[in-house]
């Protein structure tokens, strides 16, 4: 009024102000969300069209250093062993990855070859610190592999050379295709690490009968892998043969041989990677065909048959009779008893005769421990 105005003007024109305001806001907030509506639309359309999700992902330095990137195409990645056996592959993904093999034949790093002792057990390995003593200095020439029952939980100590080695098992039946499944099983897992190169089947009942430099050279030294493969003429060889093997073996080819075997590193590859004999055997050699003592002499037989030297490693005493060799206790482990574990042995070696004919024996009671370890010394080498 001072200034001359008129009330009734300014009222009219604060009034049109206040209208005009929230108007301007409505028409800004409506084409934000249009905005935001496209965005969206063409945002879908690209993901569907090229399937690349965009995410905000943290403030990364341009600059890095490239060694980061180098781990996995570096040779060591390919060439260094699994940190941990315990994988969920299932048994055709295992084989189908354990069957890589090489086509040049010379290694470009320097490779030590490995012995990987396998264990095929129902659970605890009651003769464990026996094997300790003989593993102990030779830490870099073999690798252990145990296959239980699954529900078994192992409790070895953290410098126990058995610590953490089990590998994800199944259950297996003696005499039956499941006993076979377990230790291709092991093979498979064994194979995974580039360095073993030869593989030793035992059972919780097995020792060692002479030191490790003694068994790991005899081993690596012959030109044969030990696995019984005989043609047995009786009821308990060709006996249990059937026509329904045919055309894949006949039964000129069907062999019969020891559960407990050595292989190298080719035969392993064989075994596990058999698609051609594998169904015939486990639909046609069922108890009393027990396919244990079959299917891997008979296969062997039939793909590689100049790399076998026919007789098992593992001694086993059949003089008592039945189905199974004789379960030694603690009243058995004597000196005689000892020295008779390397006497009286004739055997090929390498084309050669040798009295040296077993490295393992077994079925070891663990009532035998104690005594095996105060023997061992003096009559095992170690």
């Amino acid at each position: 009024m001072e200034e001359g105005k008129d009330p009734a003007t300014i009222i009219t024109t604060r009034s049109n102000q206040s209208r005009t305001l929230p108007q301007r806001l409505i028409q800004l907030l409506t084409l934000f969300l249009v905005l935001c509506f496209t965005i969206s639309l063409f945002s879908i359309y690209m993901i569907r069209k090229t399937g690349v999700i965009t995410t905000v992902t943290p403030s990364i330095p341009i600059l890095q250093p490239c060694i980061q990137e180098q781990p996995s195409n570096n040779l060591d990645h390919w060439i260094r062993p699994p940190s941990n056996l315990i994988h969920t592959m299932s048994d055709k993904e295992l084989f189908w990855r354990a069957s890589f093999v090489p086509q040049v034949k010379k290694y470009p790093f320097a490779r030590v070859p490995k012995i990987a002792f396998m264990f095929l057990t129902k659970g605890p390995l009651p003769l464990a610190p026996l094997w300790e003593r003989f593993f102990k200095g030779h830490k870099s020439l073999f690798s252990i592999y145990i296959h239980s029952l699954p529900s078994y939980e192992p409790r070895f100590p953290s410098e126990s050379v058995f610590f953490n080695r089990q590998i994800p098992s199944q259950i297996a039946e003696w005499g039956r295709m499941s006993i076979c499944d377990a230790e291709k099983r092991l093979l498979a897992n064994a194979l995974l690490d580039i360095s073993n190169e030869y593989f030793i089947l035992v059972s919780e009942s097995c020792i060692p009968i002479y030191n490790f430099t003694t068994i790991y050279n005899y081993i690596s030294q012959s030109k044969y892998s030990f696995m019984g493969a005989f043609d047995d003429p009786g009821p308990f060889g060709r006996g249990r043969y059937s026509p329904n093997m045919l055309p894949e073996v006949n039964i000129s080819q069907w062999r019969k041989g020891s559960q407990w075997f050595e292989v190298n590193r080719k035969l392993a590859s064989i075994i596990i990677s058999d698609v051609t004999y594998y169904p015939k055997f486990l639909e046609f050699c069922r108890p009393a065909c027990y396919v244990d003592e079959h299917y891997f002499p008979t296969m062997l037989t039939i793909r590689a048959p100049n790399l076998l030297a026919n007789r098992s490693l593992t001694w086993v005493d059949w003089s008592r009779g039945g189905a199974h060799p004789a379960t030694f206790g603690a009243p058995d482990i004597t000196e005689g008893f000892m020295m008779k574990l390397h006497e009286g042995r004739e055997c090929v070696y390498n084309g050669k005769p040798a009295s040296v004919c077993y490295l393992f024996a077994r079925k070891f009671a663990p009532s035998t421990l104690q005594r095996l370890l105060l023997y061992a010394s003096d009559f095992l080498g170690y």
